[in-house]
């Protein structure tokens, strides 16, 4: 049975010493996501606090380095040491983007998005079975934020993602800010890109922050979640059920008690809807 329910925190190092010395019951966070590069070493302190918190927390694995929908070789040493950190944690599962982020030159530190065509779907499907196969679990992947597409697109975001996970087996972070900075970005309705999707494939669920520049909207995850962000998640969770949620801050990181306030916010919506 999956450890996985309720509501959960990305851990950054700024919440160690607050998780190491006890979050209290009555705000305590059900589960922790972890970013899986942080820890790919066989030592060391970060290890050493994961270890320590791990003892009270179930734990996911969120990789930012995987680039699925790249054309070049998926990179071995990094898969190897991502399955060795899964075997020691044993997450809920591990997840990474649907995107690519590097070059046959570099690493490009960012998200980049996958053309919606035919051709593409048959290329990452196919890296999606590789990874798979190596690590001996489903993969979880992420919808990312994008700001342009490709003229060649084919379908929908969302119909080529269901197509992509019916395909692989693999199941889907579903992002609830990406979803409506992407909207708001093309011109599309968020409601729609989730009714879109099929309710069996979402296995967790992003809440985050973004930057609203009038005529682009800009994922930062450097904020609280905005109010459209929330009203989008209320429509997600009615569509897709008791999905693990959680609140991810990467930038701006604010005292432990101001992000499980906002995950208390999610819970009281979670709460106020018919079961």
């Amino acid at each position: 049975m999956n450890r996985i329910q309720g509501f959960g925190l990305g851990l950054r190092v700024e919440h160690y010493a607050d998780f190491e010395a006890g979050v209290p019951a009555d705000s305590r966070p059900d589960w922790l996501e972890i970013i899986s590069e942080n820890y790919l070493v066989p030592g060391g302190p970060p290890l050493a606090h994961l270890e320590r918190i791990r003892a009270d927390y179930p734990l996911v694995m969120h990789g930012v380095s995987l680039s699925i929908a790249a054309t070049t070789p998926l990179d071995a040493a990094y898969l190897r040491e991502l399955k060795a950190l899964a075997d020691r944690l044993q997450p809920g599962w591990v997840s990474d983007h649907l995107c690519w982020s590097a070059d046959a030159h570099s690493q490009l530190h960012d998200l980049l998005p996958v053309p919606l065509t035919r051709e593409a779907l048959a290329h990452v499907g196919s890296r999606v079975a590789q990874v798979q196969d190596l690590l001996g679990r489903a993969l979880v992947l992420e919808n990312v934020s994008s700001y342009v597409r490709f003229a060649a697109d084919e379908m929908g975001e969302a119909e080529w993602i269901a197509a992509l996970l019916k395909q692989t087996g693999a199941g889907l972070l579903l992002d609830v800010n990406n979803v409506y900075v992407s909207g708001r970005n093309h011109g599309f309705d968020p409601v729609a890109y989730l009714d879109a999707l099929p309710v069996e494939v979402v296995r967790q669920i992003h809440l985050a922050g973004h930057e609203d520049r009038g005529d682009i909207v800009i994922d930062t995850h450097d904020h609280p979640v905005r109010d459209e962000v929330w009203a989008l998640y209320r429509q997600a969770r009615q569509r897709f059920g008791a999905v693990p949620a959680m609140i991810e801050r990467d930038d701006h990181i604010p005292p432990l008690p101001e992000l499980l306030a906002e995950l208390d916010h999610a819970r009281r919506i979670a709460a106020a809807l018919p079961a």
